[in-house]
């Protein structure tokens, strides 16, 4: 699997920008193993005039170390620069050189949080070298990655210094949605069904350089027990590689990890810090920015007379983090343990609440599902205050035309069938939601399922569905 899959949006605009006849100083971020390097890599890794990446964990002599061999790999002939200020002073006398009218000069920096070491005076180094030489000339076309994402937008994309209002493009790259997983998965030879593409995102998301681990001539559950449980499983310990190369302090992002794993309905800030009896100041919510720009949790609204006091809601979305959280942290020693559970309790329970996730992840298909894509939508989350029973709406999907749509997400192998029970809590539930909010809008049940609603005396009180078929779309 080594040539580019989709990003036809994110590739026509970076060859727009290449042909923009400006100086250009682009930022590419997004989650680790989303295929930044691979994007950029596939556009320009013949024309790069300069290229070079951080190391992971590196010290600053390591890292100016590797950036000196890729100067010299790539024309530079003078002594090692002992400081960034030097290294970038290096890296303009060596494009200079290379300096013809009219013809870009390609720079990728790779992993480039990696190499601000403590006290480094990177981003000065940067803020020097672009607004003293880089934005003067038009062939210049820089490239920033990195998957520290906070780390990008904070130092150089929301840069208050030299930098400021310097990034002339910026792109969030986001893993793929449950349908390109399944056109990825085809070109790719897997004659997988709809059901197994959807478990497989469920498992991995829709991260490239999972997909890439998986064997076509396997089954999903031979693939999982391969990837997660079998003898030397490539995605056993990728947990802790993950957060270990994004985060200085890992084992704080992992705290909040684990906390929200926990919780199937999110948690307000003020109920993360309380369980994890941290203060709930400054640096606390920065380690939650830090995880929402990485795409590791979302935060999202809360409606209710309590929102002021509590704020929104977070939760856990990353699907691997997920998978870890619920099976990798017991200690299982069967290598076929995904074979031997297949379509037990602990499997479905653990399906419904991934399904969540995977609805919560496509919106903008539930909206054009129902058919108010076209129309002035917001949505948000809902927890009763006063119910005992603790009633809560996942999504709520509040439109202009005067409704509002309470949608129910449920899992099941076949067509899903409302209870008698079921259909008195639903009334219940809106009944709760209505005197709660004090909302005049009409209120109508969407279903969110697999296959759709068994027709029998309850499901009329579904007003619309949607199917796992329309979140390929």
């Amino acid at each position: 699997m080594d040539r580019i899959f989709g990003r036809q949006e994110e590739i026509a605009e970076l060859r727009r920008y290449y042909d923009s006849g400006k100086p250009e100083f682009i930022a590419v971020y997004g989650r680790r193993r989303v295929g930044k390097t691979f994007l950029v890599d596939s556009q320009f890794s013949g024309e790069y005039a300069f290229s070079t990446s951080g190391i992971i964990g590196g010290t600053q002599e390591e890292e100016l170390a590797a950036f000196t061999e890729d100067l010299r790999r790539c024309g530079y002939k003078g002594r090692k620069p002992r400081s960034w200020m030097n290294a970038f002073e290096a890296l303009r006398g060596l494009l200079e050189q290379k300096l013809v009218p009219g013809k870009r000069l390609v720079v990728f920096i790779d992993e480039l949080p990696c190499l601000a070491t403590p006290k480094s005076s990177l981003v000065k180094a940067v803020d020097r070298f672009w607004n003293t030489w880089g934005s003067k000339h038009a062939e210049v076309f820089l490239i920033v990655c990195g998957s520290a994402t906070s780390w990008i937008i904070r130092n150089i994309i929301d840069n208050k210094g030299g930098l400021h209002d310097r990034i002339t493009h910026e792109k969030h790259l986001f893993p793929f949605t449950l349908g390109e997983t399944r056109e990825y998965l085809r070109l790719n030879g897997f004659g997988w069904t709809d059901i197994s593409v959807l478990q497989t995102y469920m498992i991995l998301g829709g991260v490239p350089y999972y997909l890439d681990m998986l064997d076509r001539n396997k089954s999903l559950s031979e693939n999982v027990d391969m990837l997660f449980f079998g003898k030397e499983a490539p995605l056993a310990r990728e947990f802790d590689r993950l957060y270990k190369s994004l985060f200085n302090n890992p084992d704080k992002y992992k705290a909040v990890i684990r906390t929200l794993s926990g919780s199937r309905k999110g948690m307000t800030r003020g109920e993360l810090a309380k369980k994890l009896k941290v203060n709930d100041n400054g640096h606390f919510g920065d380690i939650l920015e830090d995880l929402v720009n990485c795409d590791f949790i979302r935060y999202y609204n809360l409606i209710g007379k309590s929102v002021r006091a509590t704020g929104g809601l977070y939760q856990l979305v990353d699907f691997y983090s997920i998978f870890h959280q619920t099976f990798l942290t017991k200690r299982i020693t069967d290598a076929h343990y995904w074979s031997n559970t297949l379509n037990t309790p602990v499997q479905n329970t653990w399906y419904g609440l991934a399904f969540e996730r995977v609805a919560m992840a496509h919106i903008p298909l539930i909206l054009k599902a129902i058919g108010v894509d076209r129309i002035l939508t917001q949505y948000y989350s809902w927890r009763s205050t006063e119910s005992p029973q603790g009633a809560q709406v996942d999504l709520a999907i509040d439109r202009a035309d005067g409704i509002i749509n309470l949608c129910e997400v449920k899992y099941s192998g076949g067509t899903y069938a409302i209870s008698k029970d079921e259909f008195l809590k639903l009334n219940n539930r809106s009944e709760a939601f209505r005197r709660e909010t004090g909302t005049k809008k009409g209120l109508f049940i969407t279903f969110i399922t697999t296959y759709g609603l068994e027709r029998n005396g309850y499901s009329d009180i579904a007003n619309s569905q949607v199917t796992m078929a329309d979140l390929f779309v």
